[in-house]
Protein backbone atom coordinates (compact mmCIF):
# COMPACT_ATOMS: atom_id res chain seq x y z
CA UNK A 1 0.00 0.00 0.00
CA UNK A 2 1.46 3.35 -1.04
CA UNK A 3 0.62 6.65 0.55
CA UNK A 4 -1.95 7.19 -2.18
CA UNK A 5 -4.81 4.70 -2.31
CA UNK A 6 -3.76 1.51 -4.11
CA UNK A 7 -5.52 0.23 -7.24
CA UNK A 8 -6.29 -3.02 -5.40
CA UNK A 9 -8.11 -1.08 -2.70
CA UNK A 10 -10.05 1.02 -5.21
CA UNK A 11 -11.27 -2.02 -7.14
CA UNK A 12 -12.56 -3.62 -3.93
CA UNK A 13 -14.02 -0.53 -2.34
CA UNK A 14 -17.39 -0.66 -4.07
CA UNK A 15 -18.03 -4.23 -2.94
CA UNK A 16 -17.04 -3.47 0.66
CA UNK A 17 -18.81 -0.13 1.06
CA UNK A 18 -21.99 -0.13 3.14
CA UNK A 19 -24.43 2.78 3.37
CA UNK A 20 -21.96 5.29 1.96
CA UNK A 21 -23.42 8.79 1.49
CA UNK A 22 -23.86 10.34 -1.94
CA UNK A 23 -20.76 11.57 -3.74
CA UNK A 24 -20.53 14.23 -6.41
CA UNK A 25 -22.44 16.89 -4.53
CA UNK A 26 -23.47 17.06 -0.92
CA UNK A 27 -26.93 15.62 -0.33
CA UNK A 28 -28.74 15.08 2.95
CA UNK A 29 -31.67 12.83 3.77
CA UNK A 30 -34.67 14.02 5.73
CA UNK A 31 -33.28 12.52 8.94
CA UNK A 32 -29.79 13.93 8.47
CA UNK A 33 -28.19 17.35 8.68
CA UNK A 34 -24.81 18.81 7.86
CA UNK A 35 -22.21 18.34 10.59
CA UNK A 36 -21.52 21.57 12.42
CA UNK A 37 -17.97 22.35 13.45
CA UNK A 38 -17.55 24.15 16.78
CA UNK A 39 -17.12 27.91 16.36
CA UNK A 40 -13.49 28.97 16.18
CA UNK A 41 -11.69 31.32 18.58
CA UNK A 42 -8.26 32.23 17.23
CA UNK A 43 -6.15 33.74 20.03
CA UNK A 44 -2.98 34.24 18.00
CA UNK A 45 -3.51 37.91 17.15
CA UNK A 46 -5.10 39.09 20.39
CA UNK A 47 -3.27 36.95 22.93
CA UNK A 48 -6.53 36.77 24.88
CA UNK A 49 -9.22 34.16 25.54
CA UNK A 50 -12.60 34.62 27.22
CA UNK A 51 -14.83 31.65 28.06
CA UNK A 52 -18.16 31.53 29.90
CA UNK A 53 -19.50 28.33 31.44
CA UNK A 54 -23.23 28.69 30.91
CA UNK A 55 -26.43 26.63 31.01
CA UNK A 56 -28.27 25.55 27.90
CA UNK A 57 -30.54 23.00 26.31
CA UNK A 58 -29.95 20.29 23.72
CA UNK A 59 -32.59 18.51 21.69
CA UNK A 60 -31.56 15.52 19.57
CA UNK A 61 -33.63 14.92 16.42
CA UNK A 62 -36.63 16.79 17.75
CA UNK A 63 -36.77 15.03 21.12
CA UNK A 64 -37.47 16.87 24.37
CA UNK A 65 -34.57 19.14 25.34
CA UNK A 66 -32.12 18.13 28.04
CA UNK A 67 -30.68 20.72 30.41
CA UNK A 68 -27.04 21.01 29.38
CA UNK A 69 -24.06 23.32 29.76
CA UNK A 70 -21.32 24.63 27.53
CA UNK A 71 -18.58 27.20 27.18
CA UNK A 72 -19.94 30.26 25.32
CA UNK A 73 -22.87 28.20 23.99
CA UNK A 74 -25.55 25.68 24.93
CA UNK A 75 -23.45 22.54 24.59
CA UNK A 76 -19.70 21.90 24.33
CA UNK A 77 -17.33 24.79 23.64
CA UNK A 78 -15.57 26.52 20.77
CA UNK A 79 -12.40 25.20 19.17
CA UNK A 80 -9.56 27.40 20.41
CA UNK A 81 -6.46 28.12 18.31
CA UNK A 82 -3.36 28.65 20.48
CA UNK A 83 0.34 29.11 19.86
CA UNK A 84 3.54 29.57 21.87
CA UNK A 85 3.73 32.85 23.75
CA UNK A 86 1.66 34.82 26.27
CA UNK A 87 -2.07 34.18 26.59
CA UNK A 88 -4.37 36.02 28.99
CA UNK A 89 -7.30 33.78 29.91
CA UNK A 90 -10.59 34.57 31.65
CA UNK A 91 -13.15 31.88 32.49
CA UNK A 92 -16.48 33.06 33.91
CA UNK A 93 -18.94 30.77 35.72
CA UNK A 94 -22.57 31.61 34.91
CA UNK A 95 -23.83 28.40 36.53
CA UNK A 96 -24.97 28.16 40.13
CA UNK A 97 -22.50 25.46 41.11
CA UNK A 98 -18.68 25.39 41.05
CA UNK A 99 -16.98 24.48 37.77
CA UNK A 100 -13.43 24.68 36.47
CA UNK A 101 -11.60 24.64 33.15
CA UNK A 102 -8.83 22.05 33.05
CA UNK A 103 -6.45 22.52 30.11
CA UNK A 104 -5.99 18.84 29.30
CA UNK A 105 -2.73 18.47 27.34
CA UNK A 106 -1.39 21.99 27.90
CA UNK A 107 1.95 22.20 29.67
CA UNK A 108 1.11 24.93 32.20
CA UNK A 109 1.91 25.30 35.92
CA UNK A 110 -0.46 23.85 38.48
CA UNK A 111 -1.80 27.33 39.24
CA UNK A 112 -3.14 27.50 35.68
CA UNK A 113 -4.01 23.82 35.14
CA UNK A 114 -7.66 24.15 36.19
CA UNK A 115 -7.88 21.09 38.43
CA UNK A 116 -10.25 20.64 41.38
CA UNK A 117 -8.26 23.08 43.53
CA UNK A 118 -9.09 25.84 41.07
CA UNK A 119 -12.87 25.57 41.04
CA UNK A 120 -14.69 28.76 40.04
CA UNK A 121 -17.55 29.74 42.35
CA UNK A 122 -20.95 30.69 40.89
CA UNK A 123 -20.92 34.20 39.51
CA UNK A 124 -17.14 34.42 39.77
CA UNK A 125 -14.35 34.29 37.17
CA UNK A 126 -10.81 32.87 37.01
CA UNK A 127 -8.07 34.79 35.25
CA UNK A 128 -4.58 33.61 34.39
CA UNK A 129 -1.61 34.81 32.36
CA UNK A 130 -0.17 31.78 30.60
CA UNK A 131 3.25 31.59 28.98
CA UNK A 132 2.75 28.78 26.50
CA UNK A 133 5.62 26.74 25.08
CA UNK A 134 5.18 23.25 23.65
CA UNK A 135 4.94 21.21 20.46
CA UNK A 136 1.95 21.52 18.09
CA UNK A 137 -0.81 19.16 19.23
CA UNK A 138 -4.53 18.82 19.89
CA UNK A 139 -5.30 19.40 23.59
CA UNK A 140 -8.80 19.89 24.98
CA UNK A 141 -10.45 21.57 27.96
CA UNK A 142 -13.18 20.48 30.35
CA UNK A 143 -14.60 21.05 33.81
CA UNK A 144 -12.72 19.23 36.58
CA UNK A 145 -14.76 20.16 39.66
CA UNK A 146 -14.26 17.79 42.59
CA UNK A 147 -16.81 14.96 42.50
CA UNK A 148 -18.72 16.46 39.55
CA UNK A 149 -16.37 15.99 36.60
CA UNK A 150 -18.38 13.12 35.06
CA UNK A 151 -21.66 15.02 35.22
CA UNK A 152 -20.18 18.29 33.99
CA UNK A 153 -18.42 16.77 30.98
CA UNK A 154 -21.53 14.74 30.13
CA UNK A 155 -23.60 17.93 30.34
CA UNK A 156 -21.31 19.56 27.75
CA UNK A 157 -18.52 21.41 29.55
CA UNK A 158 -15.77 20.40 27.12
CA UNK A 159 -14.10 21.70 23.97
CA UNK A 160 -11.06 21.22 21.70
CA UNK A 161 -7.83 23.16 21.17
CA UNK A 162 -5.79 23.39 17.97
CA UNK A 163 -2.27 24.19 19.17
CA UNK A 164 -0.18 25.32 16.23
CA UNK A 165 3.22 26.68 15.25
CA UNK A 166 1.95 27.91 11.87
CA UNK A 167 4.05 25.39 9.90
CA UNK A 168 1.35 22.92 8.79
CA UNK A 169 1.56 24.05 5.15
CA UNK A 170 5.31 23.36 5.18
CA UNK A 171 4.62 19.89 6.55
CA UNK A 172 2.00 19.24 3.88
CA UNK A 173 -0.81 18.93 6.44
CA UNK A 174 -4.39 20.14 5.86
CA UNK A 175 -5.09 23.27 7.89
CA UNK A 176 -8.33 24.88 6.60
CA UNK A 177 -10.62 24.65 9.59
CA UNK A 178 -14.00 23.15 8.79
CA UNK A 179 -12.98 22.22 5.23
CA UNK A 180 -10.00 19.85 5.22
CA UNK A 181 -9.15 20.15 8.95
CA UNK A 182 -12.07 18.89 11.06
CA UNK A 183 -12.31 18.89 14.87
CA UNK A 184 -14.56 15.99 15.93
CA UNK A 185 -15.77 15.44 19.51
CA UNK A 186 -17.05 11.85 19.75
CA UNK A 187 -19.43 11.08 22.63
CA UNK A 188 -21.90 8.35 23.50
CA UNK A 189 -25.12 9.43 25.17
CA UNK A 190 -28.09 7.71 26.80
CA UNK A 191 -31.73 8.67 26.15
CA UNK A 192 -35.02 7.94 27.86
CA UNK A 193 -38.16 6.66 26.10
CA UNK A 194 -39.18 10.19 25.14
CA UNK A 195 -35.87 10.87 23.37
CA UNK A 196 -34.40 13.14 26.05
CA UNK A 197 -30.70 12.80 26.82
CA UNK A 198 -30.21 11.60 30.40
CA UNK A 199 -27.44 11.04 32.93
CA UNK A 200 -28.64 8.81 35.75
CA UNK A 201 -25.82 6.47 36.81
CA UNK A 202 -26.41 3.67 39.28
CA UNK A 203 -23.72 1.67 41.07
CA UNK A 204 -23.24 -0.58 38.02
CA UNK A 205 -22.66 2.49 35.82
CA UNK A 206 -20.07 3.74 38.25
CA UNK A 207 -18.31 0.37 38.27
CA UNK A 208 -18.23 0.14 34.46
CA UNK A 209 -18.43 3.81 33.53
CA UNK A 210 -21.58 5.47 32.20
CA UNK A 211 -22.24 4.56 28.54
CA UNK A 212 -24.99 5.26 26.04
CA UNK A 213 -26.28 3.67 22.86
CA UNK A 214 -26.22 6.72 20.58
CA UNK A 215 -23.09 8.36 19.24
CA UNK A 216 -22.97 12.15 18.95
CA UNK A 217 -20.31 14.01 17.00
CA UNK A 218 -20.02 17.68 17.96
CA UNK A 219 -23.37 17.30 19.72
CA UNK A 220 -25.19 15.94 16.65
CA UNK A 221 -26.62 12.52 15.91
CA UNK A 222 -26.53 10.98 12.42
CA UNK A 223 -25.01 14.03 10.71
CA UNK A 224 -23.00 14.10 7.46
CA UNK A 225 -19.60 15.80 7.16
CA UNK A 226 -18.83 17.30 3.72
CA UNK A 227 -15.18 16.97 2.69
CA UNK A 228 -13.17 17.91 -0.41
CA UNK A 229 -11.99 15.21 -2.79
CA UNK A 230 -8.46 15.04 -1.40
CA UNK A 231 -6.52 14.55 1.84
CA UNK A 232 -8.47 15.56 4.96
CA UNK A 233 -7.20 15.86 8.52
CA UNK A 234 -9.48 14.56 11.27
CA UNK A 235 -8.67 15.68 14.82
CA UNK A 236 -10.47 13.08 16.92
CA UNK A 237 -11.31 13.54 20.60
CA UNK A 238 -12.91 10.73 22.57
CA UNK A 239 -15.02 12.97 24.80
CA UNK A 240 -17.05 10.09 26.22
CA UNK A 241 -17.17 9.43 29.95
CA UNK A 242 -16.20 5.77 29.63
CA UNK A 243 -16.64 4.26 26.15
CA UNK A 244 -13.66 3.04 24.13
CA UNK A 245 -13.86 3.07 20.31
CA UNK A 246 -12.04 1.01 17.70
CA UNK A 247 -12.30 3.28 14.70
CA UNK A 248 -12.27 2.13 11.09
CA UNK A 249 -13.94 2.98 7.81
CA UNK A 250 -16.73 0.79 6.48
CA UNK A 251 -14.91 0.27 3.16
CA UNK A 252 -11.70 -0.67 5.00
CA UNK A 253 -9.73 2.15 3.45
CA UNK A 254 -6.45 2.90 5.18
CA UNK A 255 -5.78 6.09 7.05
CA UNK A 256 -2.59 7.60 8.45
CA UNK A 257 -1.97 8.44 12.09
CA UNK A 258 0.02 11.70 12.24
CA UNK A 259 -0.44 12.87 15.83
CA UNK A 260 -1.29 11.66 19.33
CA UNK A 261 -2.03 13.52 22.58
CA UNK A 262 1.26 15.40 22.86
CA UNK A 263 2.08 16.24 19.26
CA UNK A 264 2.91 15.14 15.74
CA UNK A 265 4.75 11.91 14.99
CA UNK A 266 8.04 11.69 13.04
CA UNK A 267 6.31 9.84 10.19
CA UNK A 268 2.69 9.03 9.33
CA UNK A 269 1.68 5.50 10.39
CA UNK A 270 -0.64 3.62 8.05
CA UNK A 271 -3.55 1.93 9.86
CA UNK A 272 -6.93 0.37 9.23
CA UNK A 273 -8.20 0.04 12.82
CA UNK A 274 -7.36 2.35 15.73
CA UNK A 275 -8.40 2.26 19.38
CA UNK A 276 -9.13 5.58 21.04
CA UNK A 277 -9.83 5.67 24.78
CA UNK A 278 -11.69 8.33 26.77
CA UNK A 279 -9.66 11.59 26.82
CA UNK A 280 -7.27 10.49 24.04
CA UNK A 281 -6.81 12.56 20.90
CA UNK A 282 -5.68 11.19 17.57
CA UNK A 283 -4.93 13.13 14.39
CA UNK A 284 -5.39 11.12 11.20
CA UNK A 285 -5.18 11.84 7.48
CA UNK A 286 -7.80 10.28 5.22
CA UNK A 287 -7.68 10.22 1.42
CA UNK A 288 -11.13 11.03 0.00
CA UNK A 289 -9.68 11.42 -3.51
CA UNK A 290 -11.13 8.27 -5.03
CA UNK A 291 -14.17 6.08 -4.57
CA UNK A 292 -17.41 6.80 -2.70
CA UNK A 293 -17.20 8.67 0.59
CA UNK A 294 -16.97 6.22 3.51
CA UNK A 295 -18.57 5.94 6.94
CA UNK A 296 -16.46 6.11 10.09
CA UNK A 297 -17.38 3.16 12.31
CA UNK A 298 -16.44 1.67 15.67
CA UNK A 299 -15.90 -2.07 16.04
CA UNK A 300 -15.82 -2.13 19.87
CA UNK A 301 -18.66 -4.38 21.01
CA UNK A 302 -21.59 -3.99 18.64
CA UNK A 303 -20.61 -2.17 15.43
CA UNK A 304 -21.61 1.49 15.73
CA UNK A 305 -21.74 4.22 13.11
CA UNK A 306 -19.74 7.26 14.16
CA UNK A 307 -19.97 9.66 11.21
CA UNK A 308 -20.86 9.69 7.52
CA UNK A 309 -18.93 11.74 4.98
CA UNK A 310 -19.98 13.23 1.64
CA UNK A 311 -17.80 14.62 -1.14
CA UNK A 312 -18.16 18.36 -1.71
CA UNK A 313 -17.07 18.85 -5.32
CA UNK A 314 -17.13 22.65 -4.91
CA UNK A 315 -14.00 22.51 -2.74
CA UNK A 316 -10.69 22.29 -4.64
CA UNK A 317 -8.17 19.52 -3.99
CA UNK A 318 -5.56 21.36 -1.94
CA UNK A 319 -3.52 18.40 -0.65
CA UNK A 320 -3.44 15.15 -2.61
CA UNK A 321 -0.67 13.15 -0.95
CA UNK A 322 0.22 12.14 2.59
CA UNK A 323 3.58 13.66 3.61
CA UNK A 324 6.51 11.28 4.06
CA UNK A 325 7.90 12.93 7.20
CA UNK A 326 6.61 15.29 9.87
CA UNK A 327 8.48 16.38 13.02
CA UNK A 328 11.76 15.10 14.41
CA UNK A 329 11.51 12.82 17.44
CA UNK A 330 12.62 14.49 20.72
CA UNK A 331 15.24 12.57 22.68
CA UNK A 332 14.17 10.61 25.76
CA UNK A 333 16.17 8.55 28.24
CA UNK A 334 16.37 4.80 28.73
CA UNK A 335 13.69 3.60 31.15
CA UNK A 336 15.98 1.34 33.17
CA UNK A 337 18.14 4.29 34.25
CA UNK A 338 15.28 6.22 35.86
CA UNK A 339 13.74 6.22 39.36
CA UNK A 340 10.64 4.02 39.51
CA UNK A 341 7.17 4.69 40.94
CA UNK A 342 4.38 2.13 41.02
CA UNK A 343 0.65 2.79 40.95
CA UNK A 344 -2.13 0.24 41.50
CA UNK A 345 -5.63 1.25 40.38
CA UNK A 346 -8.21 -0.04 42.88
CA UNK A 347 -11.86 -0.64 42.02
CA UNK A 348 -14.86 -1.26 44.24
CA UNK A 349 -14.85 -4.47 46.22
CA UNK A 350 -17.59 -5.41 48.65
CA UNK A 351 -19.08 -1.92 48.54
CA UNK A 352 -19.16 0.22 45.44
CA UNK A 353 -19.27 3.97 45.02
CA UNK A 354 -22.77 5.29 45.50
CA UNK A 355 -24.86 7.91 43.72
CA UNK A 356 -25.87 10.50 46.27
CA UNK A 357 -28.08 13.57 46.32
CA UNK A 358 -26.53 16.82 47.50
CA UNK A 359 -27.85 20.20 48.45
CA UNK A 360 -30.13 22.14 46.13
CA UNK A 361 -27.76 23.44 43.44
CA UNK A 362 -29.24 24.82 40.26
CA UNK A 363 -28.20 26.65 37.13
CA UNK A 364 -29.67 29.88 35.85
CA UNK A 365 -30.59 30.33 32.19
CA UNK A 366 -29.06 33.45 30.78
CA UNK A 367 -31.50 36.19 29.94
CA UNK A 368 -34.52 35.28 32.04
CA UNK A 369 -33.10 33.80 35.24
CA UNK A 370 -35.36 30.76 35.33
CA UNK A 371 -33.92 28.10 37.65
CA UNK A 372 -33.02 24.81 36.00
CA UNK A 373 -30.91 21.85 37.08
CA UNK A 374 -28.14 20.60 34.84
CA UNK A 375 -28.60 17.19 33.25
CA UNK A 376 -28.03 14.52 35.88
CA UNK A 377 -29.19 16.58 38.85
CA UNK A 378 -31.47 14.68 41.20
CA UNK A 379 -34.91 15.92 42.28
CA UNK A 380 -33.42 17.54 45.40
CA UNK A 381 -30.26 18.98 43.90
CA UNK A 382 -26.90 18.03 42.54
CA UNK A 383 -26.07 14.43 41.76
CA UNK A 384 -22.76 13.37 43.26
CA UNK A 385 -20.70 10.21 43.55
CA UNK A 386 -19.74 9.00 47.03
CA UNK A 387 -16.20 7.63 47.40
CA UNK A 388 -15.76 4.15 48.89
CA UNK A 389 -13.51 1.45 47.45
CA UNK A 390 -12.12 3.28 44.41
CA UNK A 391 -8.59 4.60 44.74
CA UNK A 392 -4.92 4.38 43.77
CA UNK A 393 -2.44 2.43 45.87
CA UNK A 394 -5.22 1.61 48.31
CA UNK A 395 -6.24 5.22 49.01
CA UNK A 396 -9.18 7.20 47.68
CA UNK A 397 -8.55 10.74 46.52
CA UNK A 398 -8.21 13.39 49.23
CA UNK A 399 -7.87 17.03 48.19
CA UNK A 400 -5.87 17.76 51.35
CA UNK A 401 -3.29 14.99 50.83
CA UNK A 402 -0.24 15.34 48.59
CA UNK A 403 0.72 11.83 47.50
CA UNK A 404 4.29 12.60 46.44
CA UNK A 405 6.64 15.32 45.19
CA UNK A 406 9.02 15.35 42.20
CA UNK A 407 11.80 17.63 41.02
CA UNK A 408 11.33 20.06 38.16
CA UNK A 409 13.10 18.83 35.01
CA UNK A 410 13.26 15.23 36.21
CA UNK A 411 12.36 12.10 34.28
CA UNK A 412 10.70 9.16 36.09
CA UNK A 413 9.63 5.68 35.16
CA UNK A 414 6.07 4.84 36.19
CA UNK A 415 4.43 1.41 36.18
CA UNK A 416 0.64 1.51 36.47
CA UNK A 417 -1.23 -1.72 37.16
CA UNK A 418 -4.92 -2.46 37.36
CA UNK A 419 -7.78 -3.59 35.24
CA UNK A 420 -7.60 -7.11 33.90
CA UNK A 421 -10.63 -9.31 33.29
CA UNK A 422 -11.67 -7.00 30.46
CA UNK A 423 -11.48 -3.78 32.53
CA UNK A 424 -9.37 -1.07 30.87
CA UNK A 425 -8.39 2.21 32.52
CA UNK A 426 -7.32 5.32 30.54
CA UNK A 427 -4.70 6.78 32.91
CA UNK A 428 -4.11 10.54 32.61
CA UNK A 429 -1.41 12.72 34.18
CA UNK A 430 -1.86 16.49 34.43
CA UNK A 431 0.80 18.99 33.42
CA UNK A 432 3.13 16.53 31.70
CA UNK A 433 3.74 14.62 28.50
CA UNK A 434 5.11 11.09 28.66
CA UNK A 435 6.33 8.27 26.45
CA UNK A 436 4.81 4.79 26.55
CA UNK A 437 7.35 1.99 27.06
CA UNK A 438 4.90 -0.93 27.08
CA UNK A 439 1.26 -1.85 27.57
CA UNK A 440 -0.03 -5.27 28.65
CA UNK A 441 3.55 -6.54 28.54
CA UNK A 442 3.97 -5.70 24.85
CA UNK A 443 5.61 -2.86 22.91
CA UNK A 444 3.48 0.24 22.41
CA UNK A 445 0.66 0.15 19.87
CA UNK A 446 0.75 2.77 17.10
CA UNK A 447 -1.89 4.70 19.08
CA UNK A 448 0.66 4.99 21.93
CA UNK A 449 3.35 6.51 19.70
CA UNK A 450 4.90 9.88 20.37
CA UNK A 451 4.28 12.05 23.39
CA UNK A 452 1.12 11.24 25.33
CA UNK A 453 -0.81 12.39 28.39
CA UNK A 454 -3.23 9.43 28.57
CA UNK A 455 -2.39 5.71 28.34
CA UNK A 456 -4.64 2.65 28.44
CA UNK A 457 -3.85 0.35 31.38
CA UNK A 458 -4.70 -3.19 30.29
CA UNK A 459 -3.28 -5.08 33.23
CA UNK A 460 -0.13 -2.93 33.24
CA UNK A 461 1.42 0.03 31.47
CA UNK A 462 4.92 1.46 31.74
CA UNK A 463 5.66 5.09 30.88
CA UNK A 464 8.51 7.62 31.07
CA UNK A 465 7.29 10.95 32.46
CA UNK A 466 8.98 14.32 32.01
CA UNK A 467 8.18 17.09 34.52
CA UNK A 468 8.52 20.46 32.78
CA UNK A 469 6.30 22.78 34.87
CA UNK A 470 5.86 23.54 38.57
CA UNK A 471 2.88 22.65 40.75
CA UNK A 472 2.52 23.70 44.39
CA UNK A 473 0.65 22.06 47.26
CA UNK A 474 -2.09 24.66 46.80
CA UNK A 475 -2.46 23.76 43.12
CA UNK A 476 -1.05 20.25 42.57
CA UNK A 477 -1.24 18.12 39.46
CA UNK A 478 -3.67 15.20 39.30
CA UNK A 479 -3.16 11.63 38.07
CA UNK A 480 -6.28 9.55 37.62
CA UNK A 481 -8.38 7.16 35.59
CA UNK A 482 -10.23 9.06 32.86
CA UNK A 483 -13.30 6.90 33.11
CA UNK A 484 -14.92 9.88 34.73
CA UNK A 485 -17.12 7.93 37.13
CA UNK A 486 -13.98 6.14 38.42
CA UNK A 487 -12.24 9.49 38.88
CA UNK A 488 -15.15 11.03 40.79
CA UNK A 489 -15.40 7.88 42.92
CA UNK A 490 -11.83 8.28 44.17
CA UNK A 491 -9.44 6.78 41.58
CA UNK A 492 -7.22 9.85 41.62
CA UNK A 493 -4.13 11.21 43.37
CA UNK A 494 -2.08 14.41 43.28
CA UNK A 495 1.55 15.49 43.32
CA UNK A 496 3.73 18.58 43.40
CA UNK A 497 6.63 19.63 41.17
CA UNK A 498 9.32 22.01 42.45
Amino acid sequence: MTRALSRRYLLGAAALAVAAPLAGRVAFGQAQERLRLPPLIDTRASGRLALRAQPGELSIRGGPPALTAGYNQNYLGPTIVMQNGPLAVRVENALQEPVSSHWHGLLVPGEQDGGPHKAIAPGEAWTGDMDLSQRPCTPWYHSHAHGSTARHVYAGLAGMINYTDGRDDQRGLPSRYGIDDLSLVIQDRRFDDSGRMIYNPDSTDIQNGFQGSRILVNGQFNAIAPVPRGIVRLRLLNGSNARFYTLHFNDRRPFFLVGTDGGLLPNPLEMTYMRIAPAERMEILVDFGEGPAPVLMSASGLPMKILEFAIDETQPRRIVRVPETLDAEPAWPDADSLPLRRFALNMGGSSLAEVKQGAGIHSVHAGHGAPARLIGSGPNGELGIGMTDFGINGRAYDMKRIDFAVKLGAFERWIISGGGAGVLHPFHVHGVHFRVVSTAGAPPKPEDSGWKDTVVVDGQAEIIVKFERTASADAPYMYHCHILEHEDAGMMGQFTVA
